[in-house]
């Protein structure tokens, strides 16, 4: 199948002042959208051409010949999944259901924001900070790259983009201020809420 450049779910200025619209300019019309072109072209007159993207996610991530393949749809599968774990006016903590499990499996909301924002600060390079569902417990993890939770057994619940273009412009170097912005003000923890309820 042909994949498409999905559409950010709120306007490019809606994260503002914590993400700027021309941040999205190019991380969402720029970087994401060369992922999703890649794709394209690498699938194309393969046996993947026809599958969907976490069908091509799984069957390219063990096979070093699909590099390529696996780092784009990836990728194209990620930041989809980050630009829903924003939302203006988000952030705060979580209620609910979602909010209880926070503090059964971590202790608290602050030890599970804790943990989230070391996983992103302690990502060497580029890379995701996620909270995962595995064995029926939530956890903090991260990955490099294009590394994504599906493939290590795990359900995304929530991810924090670390590349640098996920910030730079807005934060420059200041990787923990954007970490603490994204927490405090971006989190859709209705978004998280459902991941879990459908893991």
């Amino acid at each position: 199948m042909t994949f498409t450049l999905p559409a950010l779910p709120y306007a490019a200025t809606a994260l503002e002042p914590h993400i700027s619209a021309r941040t999205l300019e190019f991380h969402h019309g720029k970087h994401h959208n060369t992922y999703v072109v890649n794709l394209n072209k690498l699938i194309e007159g393969t046996d993947l051409a026809s599958a969907s993207l976490e069908e091509i996610i799984k069957k390219s991530a063990a096979d070093a010949s699909k590099a390529g393949i696996f780092n784009n749809a990836a990728q194209v599968w990620n930041h989809t999944f980050y630009w829903n774990s924003m939302k203006p006016n988000g952030g705060g903590k979580p209620t609910g259901e979602l909010a209880a499990k926070i503090d059964a499996d971590f202790g608290s909301f602050e030890a599970f924001a804790e943990q989230f924002k070391n996983a992103g600060a302690t990502q060497f390079g580029s890379g995701w900070a996620w909270l995962v569902l595995e064995a029926g417990k939530l956890k903090v993890t991260k990955t490099p790259n294009a590394d994504l939770p599906m493939v290590h057994g795990q359900t995304a619940l929530l991810t924090m983009d670390v590349w640098e273009h996920a910030y730079y412009l807005d934060f420059q170097n200041r990787r923990p201020d954007y970490m603490g912005a994204f927490l405090e003000h971006l989190v859709n923890w209705d978004f998280v809420a459902d991941n879990l309820k459908n893991a």
